[in-house]
């Protein structure tokens, strides 16, 4: 077998592994709505997926109180959990990308602004909870962009910053990734838009998940 330029490939879950862009936006609108909070439009909410849940709130609602969100943050959990009607599954070739990497002698990683019980309940639904060593939530660690989970990840697999790869689909996945010196790969069917990622220090972009499998094989 090859020897691997990286040793670690760390995904970003929602709108990189998961097309769940639109259960996102659709929640959160119906928890603005359930709280009296403004209506803001379907793209303003896009641009902060990948935040933590409070950072997220904050950014777009800069006056809501500590009440307000509380509020919001469980009404939100509800609706993407239970509520929204919007459909939500792995991308296409999911499992053919993890199952190929591990085959290469990849470890995989999850690092994402999901809560450890949001992220959980979707890897147990999606029964792909073995497909990864080591996972952080941004209820557990700072959120992104702060480049805290990934080096939390990086010292439990002692691992230095040039031996990962971080794939992600916005703007606050590839700047923690460029804040610790660490490669980067965006995605461009999630939230953020191409000229985004590439501010941001993308080395590639990748349409779709096959196309990442083979720029990892040729340049990871």
């Amino acid at each position: 077998m090859r020897e691997n330029k990286y040793k670690l490939i760390i995904f970003d879950w929602d709108g990189t592994l998961v097309d769940s862009t639109a259960r996102i936006v659709d929640s959160m609108q119906i928890a603005a709505f359930s709280v009296g909070m403004p209506r803001l439009t379907d793209y303003a909410i896009q641009q902060i997926i990948g935040l933590g849940l409070p950072e997220a709130l904050k950014v777009l609602w800069p006056e809501i109180s500590v009440a307000q969100s509380q509020s919001m943050q469980a009404n939100y959990v509800a609706n993407f959990s239970q509520h929204s009607n919007v459909r939500v599954d792995l991308f296409p070739q999911a499992h053919h990308i993890f199952e190929h990497l591990q085959y290469l002698g990849y470890v995989l990683a999850v690092a994402t602004g999901k809560t450890r019980r949001g992220l959980d309940e979707m890897l147990d639904g999606m029964e792909v909870r073995d497909i990864f060593d080591i996972t952080r939530c941004a209820d557990e660690t700072a959120s992104k962009p702060d480049p805290q989970m990934l080096n939390e990840i990086l010292t439990e697999l002692k691992l230095k910053p040039e031996h990962a790869l971080m794939v992600g689909d916005t703007s606050f996945d590839l700047d923690m990734a460029k804040a610790i010196s660490m490669d980067s790969v965006g995605m461009t069917h999630g939230a953020h838009e191409s000229e985004v990622l590439l501010a941001s220090g993308a080395k590639a972009l990748c349409q779709d998940l096959n196309e990442l499998l083979d720029w990892i094989k040729q340049n990871g």
